[in-house]
């Protein structure tokens, strides 16, 4: 088995001195970006987080693809539980708001710019349960389906009961050849190395991500549904998204650490 991780150079701060504790392999991604006003995204996002913006914009992501390889450190990945669909709802955070005075001891600044997961849908139960209880994430099951045919990615998805119906249907397919260079608003919208979560007892918790820089594709989609923004209610706005390919990602994960 794999254990050791790749390069650190491109990370924005160092890595965190103990070890990972979850691998996992990202397949076939889609990043769908779409630009809001921050005023408009600012009262969906936990008071605890400060939101983060590109020139004064926030910026809203839809995210399907798919996950394989799934396992914890020194144990090998489990057939049957290893491998299925997600797919994220997300914006992008700066960690706590200067109420961080009660902020807890991890090493490190509180302020690190990371992800803000308004969903989590997979194809997995127990994954689900799971990242519910550890990471404090909101994941909700779903009925999913990926085909894969060549570079072309057939996708569906349709929330499970409550809080929200929600569903995914698209095409998508890269367009182009993928490339590590990245403009600035690229970087702020893919290279984030930690994500936030807030419980219902208005507990801050992140948790430190590491993998390669992402290789981007330029990308097309055709949307059939796409609901999962609306679910949370937030209007897309009538504007075409920008858009972006990867095929393959590895992920290393750690433990989350409580800020607030």
């Amino acid at each position: 088995m794999r254990d050791h991780l790749p390069s650190a150079s491109h990370r924005p701060w160092p890595l965190p001195q103990r070890p990972w504790v979850m691998r996992q392999t990202w397949h076939d991604l889609l990043f769908a970006h779409w630009p809001l006003p921050v005023e408009s995204l600012r009262p969906l996002v936990p008071a605890e987080l400060e939101l983060d913006s590109f020139d004064g914009q926030a910026w809203l992501a839809v995210a399907p693809f798919w996950m394989s390889g799934i396992r914890m450190r020194g144990l090998p990945a489990l057939p049957g539980l290893s491998t299925f669909p997600e797919l994220n709802v997300r914006t992008y955070v700066k960690g706590p708001t200067s109420s961080g005075s009660r902020l807890a001891s991890p090493p490190g600044s509180p302020h690190k710019p990371g992800v803000y997961f308004f969903s989590l849908d997979a194809g997995n139960a127990l994954a689900v349960a799971a990242a519910r209880a550890w990471y404090k994430l909101p994941y909700f099951n779903a009925d999913m389906k990926v085909d894969v045919d060549g570079d072309e990615i057939t996708y569906s998805s349709r929330r499970r009961g409550p809080p929200v119906p929600a569903e995914l249907r698209c095409n998508y397919k890269p367009t182009g050849p993928g490339t590590q260079s990245k403009t600035d608003l690229e970087s702020f919208l893919t290279e984030r190395y930690c994500l936030y979560a807030v419980s219902r007892a208005r507990r801050v918790f992140r948790a430190e991500i590491h993998h390669e820089p992402w290789t981007l594709h330029p990308a097309e989609v055709a949307w059939d549904v796409n609901s999962v923004a609306a679910s949370h209610g937030i209007t897309l706005p009538a504007v075409e998204p920008r858009l972006h390919f990867s095929k393959r990602l590895d992920v290393y994960v750690w433990t989350p650490d409580r800020l607030l």
